[in-house]
């Protein structure tokens, strides 16, 4: 099981993006899918989650401004990011709580992907 991250960049201030995180595998289920971020010399912080019904839950500084959205048939999660300021700058990383592999259950549990930069100029 892999989680691949995709979709960072240089932008300006104001511009948008839209990441997006791949698992791979002979996956059947993946109870919530979120997204951290990380700036230099900061610890990684919760960016938004969602869970497998849709449910989502969004940090303060995310909220009305990023949105994140999962497609389970390609057990993929995506967030868009819109209004971005130069404090968005991090590395953003996704994270699956827990991943449900057939034919042989089995379960992995907090899976990272690596890792994608996100650059805000001003």
């Amino acid at each position: 099981v892999q989680l691949q991250a995709s979709g960072g960049g240089l932008v300006q201030s104001g511009g948008s993006l839209r990441l997006s995180c791949a698992a791979t595998g002979n996956i059947f289920s993946i109870n919530v899918m979120a997204w951290y971020r990380q700036a230099p010399g900061k610890q990684r912080e919760l960016v938004a989650a969602i869970a497998e019904g849709g449910s989502t839950n969004y940090a303060e500084f995310a909220k009305g401004r990023f949105t994140i959205s999962r497609d389970n048939a390609k057990s993929t999660v995506y967030l868009q990011m819109n209004s971005l300021k130069p404090e968005d700058t991090a590395v953003y990383y996704c994270n699956a709580d827990r991943i449900g592999t057939a034919p042989k259950l089995k379960y992995y549990y907090d899976q990272w992907g690596q890792g994608t930069q996100v650059t805000v100029s001003s």
